[in-house]
């Protein structure tokens, strides 16, 4: 996004950039940048928290009354993992006994995630698998994490790039399953993580590629850092 503001600033639009981590936007240096100490992905704050979200806009807005730059100014407020509970989410129960857990819990869960999409009417799955694709997505995880070789399972992209499509899948659907309040920050990761199917069949598969000696970019993304 820095980047890009240099190149709209140039051709006489003025921009402002909404950034979540400092060093880059003082690297970059565009004309206007609103630092907010916030989780990646979550560039206004808060999910479902409309007012919150208004205060970054207006904070952000408000500096295209400065008529040149660089200027970096730091959004008053930020938001801090606390640790704590995963988010709240039923899953459904098993379907389709002859699946893997995984692959028979991404395709029940395909309805929550149709709402959640017709609801917003938009969504971040569709990097290299669209939601039809998730649970053949999932199927080559799983036969990753029994120690087939990730070149070998037929992936479109890399596994990080599969992964941010089921990751998206997930949480996106996530939003239909809880009550309609502020979900916390990073309480879809460690729902995602912690309570699926699918993020233990991730987990696994990351694992087996860090054991395997697959190179450390195929797997380290495939989740957190903090997660083993």
């Amino acid at each position: 996004m820095c980047t890009l503001a240099h190149v709209f600033e140039a051709a006489g639009l003025s921009t402002v950039v909404i950034s979540s981590i400092r060093d880059v936007a003082e690297r970059m240096r565009p004309p206007r940048v609103l630092h907010a100490e916030f989780p990646l992905g979550l560039p206004l704050g808060k999910p479902r928290d409309a007012a919150y979200q208004h205060r970054v806009l207006e904070a952000a807005f408000a500096m295209l009354e400065r008529p040149s730059g660089p200027v970096l100014v730091d959004f008053p407020e930020t938001i801090q993992s606390r640790g704590g509970e995963p988010l709240e989410c039923p899953l459904p129960p098993r379907y389709d006994p002859n699946l893997h857990p995984a692959i028979d819990e991404a395709q029940a869960l395909r309805a929550a995630y149709d709402r959640a999409v017709a609801k917003t009417g938009r969504t971040s799955v569709g990097r290299v698998s669209n939601a039809d694709q998730i649970p053949a997505a999932l199927e080559k995880f799983v036969r990753i994490a029994e120690g087939e070789a990730w070149d070998q399972v037929g992936f479109e992209g890399t596994p990080m790039q599969v992964v941010h499509d089921i990751r998206a899948y997930y949480e996106e659907l996530a939003c239909e399953l809880v009550a309609d309040e502020p979900i916390p920050a990073w309480g879809a990761e460690r729902w995602f993580y912690d309570k699926t199917e699918a993020g233990k069949v991730l987990l696994t598969a990351r694992r087996t590629l860090k054991e395997s000696g697959a190179d450390r970019p195929i797997w380290f993304f495939m989740a957190p850092g903090s997660r083993q």
